[in-house]
């Protein structure tokens, strides 16, 4: 079968992918799956004011960074009408930040900010100090400092170049946490490890794994994202735990993987599971190739006649059926398999997205479907 070279390379893409995804599953580590319960970080948020921008900030329509500039200015002793600023440099934003855990006061962190009002770019903006808080409204952390957007928003006339997205940025190291996040482990005694991603199989084998390397029964699963451990007497002192805690984290073994295709339909991204087959099926798949030929056609009158001459166009048009017509597809066991059938139709990716979402509607596909 020839294809020429724009397929070959769409072939090749597919490919690669199919070999990356059918490599042999690498033993993990338990620190890698997930995390002790517990231990979650802390998500803050605030609301501030950026400053400096080149006339690229909230115009005179977003009220609030109006009212909150003349608020600010009056804890300065300079009372301002908040109806009558004309700034452009200002921005009114909202600060976000992840802390994790085990943090202490003083750490350092990096902020988002992220543009609230009608301004086209935060570009050379600082963010003016902004005290960071939790969902139950608790103060933990103050943020300030110049903005970093990865990019730039260049307007000149009505061209414009823009590059990234100007009305998000980052404050490196601009957070500052004022206060600990936690002092240590809940109980010394037991833990209890959650799976980032549920599934039996995986819990089993994971307190399979720590039982046989510490030779005893500690660990069991609870259900499909939860592991209850037993820490050994050994190490139940709250100065030894963290030792438990690191031998337990390097433990490696081999989690279970769900068949699955994941397609990306806006880049024509498809990525194939290990545990994916195909049942027996017949795929016939080609576009329509639409071609319309336009030939004009003149019509001139006889000599010493009173018509006139009269120029028409002619159309004729084509539909070609393009493809390999029908493919009988055998049950297939392995990503290898179903890569070798789905070339056999000389399909391009854009084309295999469509014909995976048949055979998922067939029943066909033994895998789950995800498209995003």
């Amino acid at each position: 079968m020839q294809f020429n070279k724009r397929t070959r390379t769409h072939l090749l893409s597919v490919l690669l992918l199919l070999f990356l995804a059918t490599g042999l599953i690498a033993q993990v580590r338990v620190k890698d799956t997930g995390r002790l319960a517990g231990l979650g970080g802390i998500r803050l948020i605030g609301y501030g004011l950026v400053v400096g921008l080149d006339r690229s900030g909230d115009s005179q329509r977003s009220l609030f960074t109006n009212q909150s500039l003349a608020n600010m200015l009056e804890r300065f002793g300079l009372a301002v009408d908040g109806e009558k600023v004309r700034a452009r440099n200002v921005a009114a934003v909202m600060v976000t930040a992840d802390i994790p855990p085990f943090s202490r006061a003083g750490n350092r962190f990096n902020a988002t900010v992220s543009s609230m009002g009608d301004a086209k770019s935060l570009q050379g903006g600082v963010l003016l100090q902004t005290t960071l808080s939790d969902i139950a409204g608790e103060v933990w952390a103050v943020a300030a400092g110049p903005l970093t957007i990865g990019g730039f928003n260049i307007e000149t006339g009505l061209a414009t170049v823009r590059r990234n997205h100007p009305l998000v940025g980052l404050v490196p190291n601009g957070g500052k946490l004022e206060r600990d996040t936690g002092s240590g482990l809940i109980d010394s005694t037991r833990l209890t490890f959650i799976l980032r991603q549920g599934d039996f199989t995986t819990a089993r084998r994971m307190a399979e794994a720590i039982n046989l390397h510490f030779g005893a029964e500690l660990a069991a699963a609870v259900d499909a994202a939860s592991i209850d451990i037993a820490v050994p007497d050994e190490f139940a002192s709250p100065d030894r735990v963290v030792t438990f805690i690191a031998e337990l984290e390097s433990i490696e073994f081999e989690p279970d993987i769900a068949a699955r295709v994941v397609i990306n339909e806006r880049t024509g991204t498809i990525v194939i599971g290990e545990n994916v087959s195909l049942s027996s099926v017949a795929v016939s798949h080609g576009p329509l190739a639409v071609t319309i030929r336009t030939t004009p056609l003149i019509s001139q009158p006889m000599p010493f006649a009173r018509g006139e001459t009269r120029v028409e166009q002619y159309q004729e048009v084509t539909v070609e059926q393009i493809g390999m017509g029908v493919v009988a597809m055998p049950a297939a066991a392995t990503v290898g398999d179903i890569a070798t059938a789905l070339n056999s139709l000389g399909v391009t990716p854009r084309d295999i997205i469509a014909i995976f979402q048949a055979l998922k509607e067939s029943g066909a596909l033994r895998a789950e479907l995800v498209i995003i």
